[in-house]
């Protein structure tokens, strides 16, 4: 029951994930990029999360919790240097 679960939100995350790399490809703008790519980073965190439920490896969410303060930090260093402050 749990396996199946895990698939369906392995699947709508894949949705979710396409409809980023599209959001990153046709992005007009340089901030609509980088709100995409911080969604495409969100987004493969909760793979990992996904990934460590189904293997029952708790280090997987360790490794999760380092990518998302680097992808925050990556994304605040990039908003500033957009606005001119860098």
């Amino acid at each position: 029951m749990a396996e199946g679960l895990v698939l369906i939100a392995a699947a709508l995350v894949a949705g979710a994930f396409l409809l980023a790399l599209w959001r990153f490809i046709q992005g007009p703008t340089a901030a609509d990029r980088v709100a995409a790519f911080d969604v495409m980073t969100v987004i493969s965190i909760t793979v990992i999360a996904l990934a460590a439920l189904s293997e029952g490896r708790g280090i997987y969410l360790d490794v999760a919790l380092v990518y998302a303060l680097l992808s925050f930090l990556g994304v605040i260093a990039v908003a500033r240097y957009l606005e001119g402050r860098f």
